[in-house]
């Protein structure tokens, strides 16, 4: 992928293979100790991050680990909230067992549903397909901000779906061979959506000494990337087929476990990044409030100015401010 995006330009290419190598040989690993957890559906644990106040449920995407909402010391989203008059938890999906090879998209709508239901927060907060599915579930709830959240699939370019279908089409037999999508079938077809800002960040680590509190910050977000539980198959191609092919959620025609699927009527912050290639504004649903940033699919979450662009607004609409 890195030499088809750099076509000609050896030294780029060069460059980018010296970042991969920076990437492989840093010593940063995350210590941050796992939280306590409270609830339990399948293999579906929910974490509690303690703290006082209203009780918000956040839901990341069952593609990558949720650990993006907890980096690392000194960026951590949740160990923040939790202290900003919030009681904070962390849905995990957790580890594949037999019930999670065997799930759809609606199987782990029903999952979050069983787990809202048992913590009864009085907010969700979903991130990327994560909000996706919080959309979904049929349980009430008083909020919801939704942080990066793809609902009108027909908002990627042409180019962009064409990318993911061919990917899709192209990985559907060995796919089926594992019966899952581990992650590293998954990230290519990532990649063919913005292949250029994969080849920039590792130049850009390329020129930073590895004793840079960058480069760790660098480590611990691209570790995060290339790990997670394999995606179930069903689910997957619910994904490619319903979602990003025909935009069913999008056309208000997307059906799970016989129900048609709409949107709650609550108050919901829609939080987009001008600068997201992986999930861009226009894939957004077009209601609630809506706060646009300065930033990309996960600086909006770690980034240098996430703070005030973000965590801050954010705890304000889940304290009721």
């Amino acid at each position: 992928m890195l030499t088809d995006a750099c076509g000609d330009d050896r030294a780029r290419l060069a460059a980018a293979l010296r970042g991969v190598r920076v990437y492989q040989d840093h010593p940063y690993r995350r210590a941050l100790p796992d939280m306590p957890v409270v609830a339990r559906a399948g293999g579906s644990t929910i974490r509690d991050y303690g703290g006082v106040g209203p009780t918000v449920l956040f839901v990341p995407s069952p593609i990558n680990p949720p650990t993006v909402l907890d980096l690392m010391e000194g960026n951590s989203l949740l160990r923040w909230l939790s202290e900003q008059g919030l009681r904070v938890l962390l849905l995990d999906w957790g580890e594949a067992d037999d019930d999670w090879r065997a799930a759809g998209l609606d199987t782990l709508v029903e999952r979050l549903a069983t787990l809202i239901a048992a913590t009864a927060p009085a907010a969700v907060a979903g991130y990327c397909l994560g909000g996706t599915l919080a959309l979904a579930a049929p349980v009430a709830v008083p909020h919801l901000a939704l942080l990066a959240t793809p609902w009108h699939f027909d908002g990627y370019s042409a180019a962009q779906r064409s990318a993911i279908a061919r990917h899709a089409a192209a990985t559907r037999e060995l796919s089926a061979g594992f019966g899952a999508y581990p992650v590293e079938l998954l990230q290519p077809g990532f990649w063919a959506l913005d292949r250029e800002a994969v080849v920039n960040k590792f130049v850009r680590l390329a020129g930073l000494d590895p004793a840079d509190p960058r480069a760790a910050a660098f480590v611990a977000l691209e570790d995060w990337t290339n790990e997670g539980t394999p995606l179930p198959l069903r689910a997957a191609r619910d994904l490619f087929d319903d979602l990003f092919a025909q935009d069913r959620s999008g056309r208000g025609e997307w059906q799970l476990g016989g129900r048609m699927v709409a949107p709650p009527d609550v108050p919901i912050l829609n939080v987009t990044a001008r600068r997201d290639r992986l999930v861009p504004p226009a894939t957004a649903l077009r209601a609630g409030t809506r706060l646009d940033l300065d930033a990309g699919h996960v600086g909006m979450i770690v980034g240098g100015r996430a703070r005030e662009q973000l965590w801050e607004p954010l705890a304000k609409f889940l304290r009721g401010d």
